[in-house]
């Protein structure tokens, strides 16, 4: 399989591509907690094209998307500035999603994914991500130097999450 991770604007194509990743991982990671109906509803009424295209364009926003031979199958969004509540004062903090599909979750696609993502990332003093606690992803990160910061609340139904961080240059 051919697995390629790059950086792509909010154009109609990288939205597209990107919407079909959300509507399927929104779906695998919260059907065992929230009804079919209330994901689709949720997907129907808060998934807009046009937001999304607004917020990628803005420059401090960056998008990674991830495709094996061809097909999106991850991505993650960059947030330069992005705070939490437990940023020390003065660091400079970027936020970012980190997602990929389970039925193309593979050691090649996470690290294709990580390695453009931290290349991103290199400016920044603190990376953070909030991610549900059943997400499999949450312990790619923690292997790749993510530390558990404080429980929160995580995704459009709230569920139990973790923000994990990941600190990029001491001072």
């Amino acid at each position: 399989m051919d697995i390629i991770s790059k950086f792509t604007v909010g154009s109609e194509e990288g939205i597209s591509d990107l919407i079909t990743i959300i509507d399927s991982s929104i779906y695998a990671l919260h059907k065992d907690f929230v009804t079919e109906e209330d994901i689709k509803k949720y997907i129907h009424n808060e998934i807009d094209p046009r937001k999304m295209i607004n917020d990628l364009n803005d420059l401090s926003n960056q998008l990674i998307m991830t495709y094996a031979d061809q097909k999106p199958v991850g991505y993650s969004i960059i947030k330069s500035g992005s705070l939490h509540p437990g940023i020390p004062e003065g660091k400079r903090a970027t936020e970012i999603s980190f997602v990929i599909l389970s039925e193309f979750d593979s050691p090649e696609t996470r690290q294709s994914l990580w390695k453009k993502c931290r290349s991103a990332v290199s400016f920044t003093d603190i990376v953070w991500t909030n991610m549900l606690d059943h997400d499999p992803l949450s312990e790619f990160l923690q292997e790749n130097g993510f530390i558990s910061a404080v429980d929160s609340k995580a995704g459009p139904f709230l569920l139990p999450s973790h923000i994990l961080e990941l600190e990029i240059n001491k001072s």
